[in-house]
């Protein structure tokens, strides 16, 4: 078995041995047993599931929540000669027939992604008894906890879908969890026996740092020119990717911005030339990073407090991946500190508001009590809250809300490509060919016929640019004709759309039905409410080393001080005389270009000065740039 899965591991990725614990993992689900992987970002989850599967007869099934992941962990399973496909919310459903029947009858494909809405759709559980499944992975597995920061009600869906596979193990799958979490997420997967498999969450190539600033954009262009690199800047929202990028682009840094209101191109292209080095510094909201694995990550910088520390432990935690040193500095001032208790406090608006919200939702998009179940629709959340006159912020954290009840899922990342009918039997169209007015369209309709098959009978996916090749025209040419065409009703024309998607992932409810207990409502409050206080905490301690504090936070009591970061640089600094101070750093500059590491300065100086001393010293003068590390 060993030999089976380190052979595939050297055919498909290329490597001689797993990281840390992925052996074990994979070991354990080969031998059919329900196993947890508790993996910090970087920790290589994705191998723990597609080598296993790989190895075992039949098809594995991954639940992932994002649609972007799953798509790109498709393109690059083919990329290494593994089939694979993926079903997700929005897809035209002759598609998601063509994919369920591939995977009913070609035996090469491995793996089926699939979002947990999916899951209790009867298209999919009527065939899914039909498969042969080899395992179960689920990522971001503390989605199905209640008390996990991101919970998700179509998560709890997976467990129902065990029974038709009583004998296939479950992997789970997660970078952030607490204690907590991590008992939550087994029993909601109903394990038939506790096994977890965590690695700490020590990173001890990443200093961490919490700067209180009023010039912000100062430090941070500061941080910039002191550490070389790639870097990644997280802000709150949309517009101030644009500012902040703007900013470093105005002082000599190449930057660009990222957020989930760009096309699907657009980001693509965004990402990819931060990947290749083209763009040093990407300035995103959250919506960046999750699956991407760029090892060369210099410094991560957050110029506004993330909500949550599991956000925030993610997000820093996309630095130093290939284990060199990199730093995650999170820069702030008072009046962050107010925002943030603003913004939990707009979080949970009242009960009778969400409620309104959904009810307008739904008549706005004409859909009446007990239809609209998998329907998908284009929603403008800020439009529409100045169309009913309402504070934007709270319809957006309404809509959230409603996500937690299972009710809707907001996808706002998410790109909608052109697609096209023609809304015309056959032989109505055979009468309109007989018209005047047909025959000055009828080339560019005839070019769309010999383009596409099935327009009479369903929406058809269009490229507007291949189009415009055919043509010989402009893409700009071709959407003016086809939006011509429809006005004519010669075709029924959607153009493309990167506005977020409102997907109804149960039939319209009565309003009143949609917090039916005020007990989930108010227990979802206090536990955002903890962890407020957690980010809080965090942000303000001047006593607790940065590590210790995230390490004990997912339950991890026992870490030792790192000694680097500005808490542990603080302490260290206080612990000497001036004069002290002075000495010991003017022997370990007369010495450092002369030794290999911070171990080897220990040793040549140990005899006259103490140890800690000298380790807290040499830390102090490269985080200062007085030296540079080796």
């Amino acid at each position: 078995m060993r030999e089976r899965i380190h052979q595939i591991l050297k055919q498909h990725w290329g490597y001689d041995q797993f990281r840390p614990l992925q052996e074990d993992i994979i070991l354990s689900v080969m031998e059919n047993r329900d196993t947890m992987a508790l993996l910090p970002t970087g920790g290589g989850k994705s191998i723990c599931f597609q080598v296993p599967a790989l190895a075992k007869d039949g098809l594995c099934i991954v639940i992932s929540p994002l649609i972007a992941l799953m798509k790109d962990q498709v393109m690059n399973l083919k990329k290494r000669g593994v089939k694979a496909a993926a079903i997700f919310s929005g897809m035209p459903q002759e598609k998601i027939r063509i994919t369920i029947d591939n995977c009913l009858f070609d035996k090469e494909i491995k793996f089926l992604y699939v979002s947990p809405e999916r899951l209790k759709t009867d298209l999919f559980r009527v065939n899914l008894k039909r498969m042969n499944i080899s395992m179960i992975a689920v990522d971001e597995a503390h989605c199905i906890s209640q008390w996990g920061y991101d919970f998700r009600p179509p998560y709890l869906e997976i467990a129902e879908i065990r029974q038709f596979f009583p004998e296939v193990p479950v992997l789970a799958l997660t970078a952030t969890a607490t204690p907590e979490v991590v008992k939550d997420i087994q029993e909601k997967l109903k394990f038939k026996k506790e096994n977890v498999f965590q690695k700490s969450f020590l990173r001890d190539n990443l200093t961490y740092y919490v700067v209180k600033e009023q010039d912000k954009q100062g430090r941070m262009l500061r941080i910039m020119q002191r550490y070389a690199g790639t870097g990644i800047v997280y802000v709150r929202n949309r517009r101030k990717t644009r500012e902040t990028a703007e900013f470093l682009q105005r002082n000599g840094i190449s930057a660009d911005f990222y957020h989930a209101g760009l096309s699907g191109e657009e980001r693509d292209r965004k990402q990819q030339e931060w990947m290749d080095g083209k763009t040093r510094v990407i300035v995103s909201t959250n919506a960046f990073g999750m699956g991407i694995d760029k090892p060369d990550v210099r410094f991560v910088v957050h110029i506004d407090i993330p909500d949550t520390l599991e956000g925030y432990f993610q997000e820093a935690g996309r630095g130093g991946r290939d284990l060199k040193p990199s730093i995650a500095v999170l820069l702030y001032d008072d009046s962050d500190l107010r925002d943030l208790q603003r913004n939990f406090n707009s979080s949970f608006p009242p009960l009778e508001f969400i409620q309104q919200v959904y009810k307008t939702l739904c008549n706005d998009m004409y859909i009446p009590i007990g239809s609209g179940e998998n329907e998908s629709y284009p929603i403008d959340l800020a439009e529409f809250a100045k169309k009913h006159q309402w504070n934007p912020v709270e319809v957006y954290n309404s809509v959230k809300l409603m996500e937690k009840t299972g009710a809707i899922l907001l996808e706002d990342d998410k790109y909608v490509p052109p697609q096209l009918m023609i809304p015309l039997s056959r032989e109505d169209f055979d009468q309109l060919q007989k018209q005047e007015s047909y025959r000055k369209e009828e080339t560019f309709i005839q070019l769309i016929l010999r383009s596409y098959s099935g327009v009479f009978s369903r929406y058809v996916t269009i490229d507007e640019e291949e189009l415009a090749r055919r043509a010989g025209c402009t893409r700009r040419q071709v959407v003016a004709k086809l939006h011509q065409l429809h006005d004519l009703e010669y075709i029924d024309y959607q153009p493309g759309t990167s506005l977020p998607q409102l997907l109804f992932v149960r039939p319209r409810v009565e309003e009143k039905r949609l917090f039916y207990d005020r007990k989930v409502y108010t227990q979802r409050k206090a536990v955002a409410a903890k962890r407020l206080e957690s980010v809080q905490h965090y942000v303000t301690t001047d006593s607790t080393c940065r590590s210790r504090l995230l390490l004990a936070y997912f339950g991890e009591t026992e870490s030792p001080a790192c000694g680097k970061c500005d808490v542990c640089l603080k302490k260290a600094k206080e612990q000497f005389t001036k004069e002290e101070f002075l000495q010991i750093s003017e022997a370990v500059l007369s010495i450092y270009d002369e030794c290999e590491d911070i171990k080897a300065v220990v040793e040549r100086l140990c005899t006259c000065f103490d140890e800690e001393k000298i380790v807290n010293v040499t830390r102090w003068l490269i985080d200062n740039r007085k030296i540079i590390q080796k």
